[in-house]
């Protein structure tokens, strides 16, 4: 795993990584979508906010249903070619550290999605804190993302860079899946669905490459107690 980091490091090596993100083979990006579109997610005519949107491959579909898409990143070189990709009147393309308070009024949105992303976020209380003040009592939030189990044997975002011609790893940060479940928790929601994803012909012992979880905000807005378990580690 790489060393803590910056937004701009982090950022800057999504922008090296722009140009050949949608050319590599990557199926760890190629099975999030597809988990995407296993969920069903109710997304007709429905508010939907993007975190990390990337190069936009996941945004017309999106779009395709909900009523309206705010797609978040905050690398430039992502931006570029997502904006290249999707001319939908019912997106709406921002440059945002999600780090910070996202740029939505309270209650404004139905469903929140994030891909691959918080892998990047060293803290993610702050993310859900974000994604419960945003939504709608009842909104939903999805997030798909690398899991653990693959990252403490070494999987980590990576590419190679076109100007040097030498591979790049880009920093990441190691979360049980106790944490995104209890900081889901903390933040006022309710469990839905937590999925692991092997590839297709995966073996039964080879470790998921994906870790899935389906979270529903509370109709009562109340957030819950953190359990004592957060703290341990998962065995």
């Amino acid at each position: 795993m790489s060393t803590p980091s910056s937004k701009p490091e982090i950022a800057t090596a999504y922008d090296r990584w722009a140009e050949t993100y949608d050319e590599d083979d990557n199926r760890t990006r190629e099975l999030a979508a597809a988990v995407l579109r296993q969920r069903n997610l109710d997304l007709t005519g429905r508010d939907v906010i993007e975190i990390g949107c990337g190069t936009g491959r996941n945004t017309p579909w999106l779009a395709e249903r909900a009523a309206s898409v705010l797609a978040l990143d905050f690398s430039e070189g992502m931006l570029r070619q997502a904006r290249a990709r999707v001319q939908s009147p019912r997106v709406r393309f921002v440059q945002h550290d999600i780090r910070a308070a996202w740029p939505v009024a309270d209650g404004s949105a139905d469903v929140v999605i994030a891909l691959l992303v918080l892998e990047h976020i060293e803290h993610l209380e702050a993310i859900f804190a974000e994604a419960a003040r945003a939504s709608r009592a009842g909104g939903e939030l999805f997030l798909c993302e690398l899991h653990p189990m693959r990252q403490m044997r070494g999987g980590q975002a990576n590419f190679v860079n076109r100007a040097t011609g030498e591979p790049e790893r880009v920093p990441a940060f190691l979360h049980d899946v106790s944490e995104y479940v209890n900081a889901g928790l903390s933040s006022g929601y309710e469990l839905v669905h937590l999925g692991e994803w092997r590839d297709a012909g995966a073996l039964r012992n080879d470790a998921p490459r994906l870790l899935s979880v389906h979270l529903r905000r509370s109709s009562g807005m109340l957030a819950a107690v953190p359990s004592e378990t957060s703290k341990g580690r998962l065995r």
